[in-house]
């Protein structure tokens, strides 16, 4: 599991995505969102601009990110 240190509160799911290296863009963000891959805490997600907190795990095929707040 990775762990994805965020800076605020709160990350999109979309940029999440791109920060951790599961897609390189938010046209590929989107596609695999529409495919119906993306779990966020075990449950399909499909909205790019869910927001996610410290202790969320979002798992995308092979990857699985969990964010971590700072401070």
């Amino acid at each position: 599991m990775q762990e994805i240190e965020i800076s605020g509160q709160m990350i999109r799911l979309g940029q999440l995505l791109k920060l951790g290296g599961v897609v390189e863009s938010g046209a590929g963000g989107k596609d695999l969102l529409a495919a119906g891959v993306v779990l966020v805490n075990g449950r399909v997600e499909n909205r790019r601009g869910r927001q996610l907190h410290d202790g969320d795990v979002v798992e995308a095929g092979e990857w699985e990110l969990r964010v971590s707040a700072r401070g």
